[in-house]
């Protein structure tokens, strides 16, 4: 169950190292001038409780550590002003596509609405993927309140489940593009 579990989250983030839609949300009443330190929750969302860390945990904790440490942040073992968190989910997907019968796609749209052809030309297309998505959370320490959040959605590819580390190391960058702050002046 374990090892299903590592390739589901593998391959979520493998999903984001294809051109993945990057969210990300603040609280409006955070000071993030405060913050000095983080720490990683005792209970990480990548790791199952009372289980052992997980490879995707610690290629995680890797990625973050080099953003945060780059905006000026120290990490300590425990009690940081920041804490961060970390959540993946993976879901299948059907997606259909329906051409216009009076433009046809692909090959067919040449035709831009001259005149229809047969019928048999413009059946739909469908097919089924992975869809995964990462969360990254950051609260704030002293209050326990949630002040920001990042995320990524995309594909998973099967390039990036034989890579997850490499996975991880090009989508934490993009989420934490979002984020505007750094430590001090």
């Amino acid at each position: 169950m374990k090892a299903i579990a590592v390739v589901l989250v593998a391959g979520v983030l493998a999903a984001c190292a294809s051109t993945p839609r990057i969210y990300s949300t603040e609280s409006p009443v955070a000071d993030f001038s405060a913050f000095e330190t983080y720490s990683y929750t005792a209970q990480l969302g990548t790791d199952e409780p009372g289980g052992p860390t997980t490879l995707l945990t610690q290629f995680l904790r890797s990625a973050v550590d080099r953003e945060l440490q780059a905006r000026g942040y120290r990490h300590i073992e425990d009690g940081g002003d920041l804490l961060v968190n970390f959540y993946v989910d993976t879901q299948e997907k059907i997606q259909e596509r329906l051409p216009d019968p009076y433009y046809g796609y692909g090959y067919y749209a040449y035709r831009h609405g001259m005149y229809i052809g047969w019928r048999g030309y413009y059946d739909g297309q469908v097919s089924q993927y992975t869809e995964g998505t990462l969360n990254i959370d950051l609260v704030d320490g002293a209050r326990g309140v949630l002040v920001w959040e990042g995320i990524a959605i995309g594909r998973v590819t099967e390039a990036a489940r034989r890579d997850v580390q490499g996975a991880i190391d090009d989508v934490v960058p993009q989420i934490f593009a979002e984020y505007p702050y750094r430590r001090g002046p």
